[in-house]
């Protein structure tokens, strides 16, 4: 899964990454970035 990297200003494939779901219901991934370790998260869609 891929998400862009707010430090590298990138988009990187996330490592670590794993499915959660949010307070309104909607699933999103969280996972790191492999170059710099910042903490990345992509919103999935309605699916």
């Amino acid at each position: 899964m891929e998400a862009y990297c707010v430090k590298c200003k990138a988009k990187r494939e996330m490592k670590e990454a794993q499915e959660v779901t949010m307070k309104n219901g909607r699933k999103a991934m969280k996972g790191k970035c492999p170059k710099c370790g910042t903490s990345l998260f992509r919103i999935l869609g309605n699916k």
